[in-house]
């Protein structure tokens, strides 16, 4: 009796066939699995430079404290360094960032 005449009968193979495909995630048991990185040289020292602005923009925004804590001077909470420069570097770091992801290799 064959596979094909018997309808209920099934057949389950161990091993595969040299015509089947391995499955597309898969890796065969040579493969080392290295592949070219995502992003170049140019895209890290982009990246890096841009999360040193960022940091920069943090340290900026910081200042330093108050040299009494019983005053309350607003010309060093409002300096034009917070409200001014230390968000400009941090938006200068965040579009260094993005044209370091999206830049063509």
């Amino acid at each position: 009796m064959s596979a094909t005449n018997n309808p209920g009968k099934k057949i389950i193979r161990t091993t595969p066939r040299a015509t089947d495909k391995a499955p597309a995630g898969s890796r065969k048991s040579g493969d080392t699995g290295t592949r070219p990185l995502l992003y170049g040289r140019t895209h890290y020292i982009l990246m890096g430079a841009g999360i040193l602005l960022i940091a920069l923009g943090l340290v900026l925004m910081a200042g330093g404290s108050m040299p009494s804590p019983d005053v309350w001077d607003e010309s060093r909470i409002y300096s034009p360094r917070r409200t001014v420069l230390a968000p400009i570097v941090m938006l200068s770091g965040i579009a260094i960032e993005i044209y370091a992801i999206f830049k063509k290799a």
